[in-house]
């Protein structure tokens, strides 16, 4: 019986990861569609088109602006996450004992996001005797409120320049689509408070176990301050693409990318590879530069390389605290 399951989670699995590679494909084709249709009224190939599109950009410039940011989103990540291990977990750690745990889970996000959060649960339970399941917790509160921080920039960036999403609605309904997102997530949080606070279904014990352990702690004002403690990266992020774009040679309002680039965030935590959806999505939002699915590919690789860099440099210590043994 155990190893019928077992093949049938395994058959499942493959199925998962065909679908997903599948519909990657779909994307890339779909924005190779529009580059070489753009390419095309210039007398290029979309090989040229690209190659003119990345020798015109100020590389140097870029880096001056993407290796700062980089910092700064470690650093802001880094405190939301001894935020949240200190209210749920372990009231007396430090701000310096999470540092180089969270950097070198980066390292380990090249191969798999996921994995990369096993990094702390690890952590917590080596060196402060934290159940897996409640460390685990606490990276979902994370991961929650992620979603919902990306919902409400959208929103206020949508609700501001709502021109602005009406002008890109030239493939989908955006606004539609859109406004159906907020009214469906803003419509179950006052629900999932309740229901973790005991008063909605008391009689249910799902709530109950260990891996949800910090939904049940939290409080309405623990999930606000955690946005705030986000913020700071969503706003670096708007200021950071406008100004990338620009050296690119594309103008894109910081109205466009307050209102869009959330959703776009939403998009690549899509579980398809090389973060697929979101590349199709920058060429839908902005369909007069169909390039800028391959500004975003560039963008994220080199994020997620520096990040790697970063774990780099605290790897040694991460490594002496995730497997040598304290005296």
């Amino acid at each position: 019986m155990a190893d019928t399951k077992e093949s049938s989670n395994r058959i499942m699995s493959i199925l998962f990861r065909a679908v997903t590679w599948v519909l990657a494909f779909g994307c890339f084709y779909l924005v190779y569609e529009r580059i070489e249709a753009a390419a095309a009224l210039d007398g290029l190939t979309a090989l040229q088109y690209l190659v003119k599109f990345f020798t015109d950009a100020n590389w140097t410039l870029w880096l001056a602006l993407m290796i700062p940011y980089s910092v700064f989103f470690f650093l802001v990540d880094s405190h939301v996450t001894w935020r949240v291990i200190k209210w749920y977990n372990v009231s007396t750690i430090r701000f310096v004992n999470v540092l180089p745990i969270r950097a070198s889970a980066y390292i380990l996000s090249l191969v798999n996001e996921q994995v990369g959060k096993g990094a702390m649960t690890l952590y917590l339970l080596k060196r402060h005797k934290v159940p897996g399941w409640k460390a685990l917790s606490s990276m979902i509160i994370i991961a929650l409120v992620e979603v919902y921080q990306l919902l409400l920039f959208s929103f206020v960036g949508v609700v501001v320049y709502f021109d602005l999403v009406v002008e890109a609605s030239t493939t989908l309904p955006l606004p539609q689509i859109l406004l159906t997102v907020y009214a469906i997530a803003f419509a179950y949080f006052p629900l999932h408070l309740l229901y973790f606070s005991g008063t909605l279904l008391p009689g249910s014990s799902l709530r109950d176990k260990p891996i949800l352990h910090a939904l049940r702690q939290a409080r309405f004002v623990d999930y606000v301050l955690i946005v705030l403690f986000k913020a700071p990266n969503m706003i670096g992020a708007v200021i950071v693409y406008t100004l990338a774009l620009e050296l690119f040679s594309v103008e894109v309002s910081f109205g466009q990318m307050l209102a869009f680039l959330p959703v776009i965030f939403l998009a690549a935590a899509l579980p398809l590879p090389f973060h697929a959806g979101a590349l199709l999505l920058w060429t839908v939002l902005f369909p007069e530069f169909p390039e800028v699915g391959a500004f975003s590919l560039v963008m994220h690789t080199f994020f997620v390389l520096f990040n790697a860099v970063i774990g780099m440099i605290f790897l040694p210590k991460a490594n002496k605290e995730l497997f040598i043994e304290s005296s």
